[in-house]
């Protein structure tokens, strides 16, 4: 078993994660894995934050009243997300674990910049047609790589126009396809870079670790929904998008320095 020290991170790590999300929308599988990161490897990382993940994002996904239009609509890109998991996986499988975290903490420092600066993308209708797999597929071999869902899936689903409640279901259900693909790829592939500095877990530990951090990611989105009650959301996500960027340059500069 692990020790109390690291379960007791993983808790705190999933109360706050959830409490982001619960607050934004997104958020959940970026901060977990990049505090997780600093104390254990980047692959047990990416197992533990499966079931908190999956969870969430499948109960996002079907709530807002708009699933059937937005799979018509993308289903071209959903399904490129979820399939070029796996090329990602397989091209883990050939890079250190310090080159992927140092890609990890780049894609945070990316999508925190991007949104700070208000940059945003406008597809029309036409481009949208072969953009939506080109992206798609981008964002599943980072998936794969990195177990980051953001980078560019989100872009993409801002720059075609989708309105605020439609958006976060659509980032629910490319959210929640990455976690199940995620997970199928990592069944089919062990991802083990060599040179592992960090804490590793195995097996049926990092289930129940998994299972065990639904607790408090649930309990951090009730927190979250609260305070989005209460304070604006638009000053939320911008403590969120500084919160990446620093985190991002950080998990670089520790990589690069160790």
């Amino acid at each position: 078993m692990p020790a109390s020290e690291t379960i007791v991170v993983i808790f705190l790590v999933f109360l706050l994660a959830g409490t982001v999300k619960g607050i934004v929308g997104l958020g959940l599988p970026t901060i977990s894995l990049g505090l997780l990161t600093v104390t254990l490897d980047l692959s047990s990382a990416m197992i533990l934050l499966l079931v908190p993940s999956l969870t969430t994002n499948l109960w996002q996904a079907l709530v807002g009243g708009n699933l059937a239009k937005l799979i018509r609509r993308l289903w071209s890109f959903f399904l490129f997300a979820s399939i070029s998991i796996i090329l990602g996986a397989l091209f883990a499988t050939n890079f250190p674990t310090d080159t992927l975290s140092i890609l990890l903490g780049a894609l945070l420092v990316l999508y925190g910049t991007s949104s700070l600066l208000g940059l945003q993308l406008n597809l029309s209708k036409q481009k949208q047609r072969w953009c939506g797999p080109v992206f798609g597929a981008i964002n599943g071999i980072f998936t794969g790589m990195t177990g980051s869902f953001v980078v560019p899936g989100v872009l993409y689903l801002q720059a075609i126009g989708l309105r605020r409640d439609a958006l976060v279901q659509a980032m629910g259900i490319l959210f929640c396809l990455s976690t199940l693909g995620l997970g199928i790829s990592i069944w089919a592939i062990s991802i083990e870079g060599p040179g592992q500095k960090n804490e590793t877990l195995y097996g049926t530990e990092l289930i129940i670790l998994s299972c065990a951090a639904l607790i408090p990611t649930m309990v951090g989105m009730i927190i979250g929904q609260k305070i989005r009650a209460h304070l604006s959301e638009s000053l939320f996500k911008r403590f969120l998008f500084m919160a990446l960027l620093i985190l991002g340059l950080y998990i670089i500069a520790k990589t690069i320095i160790a």
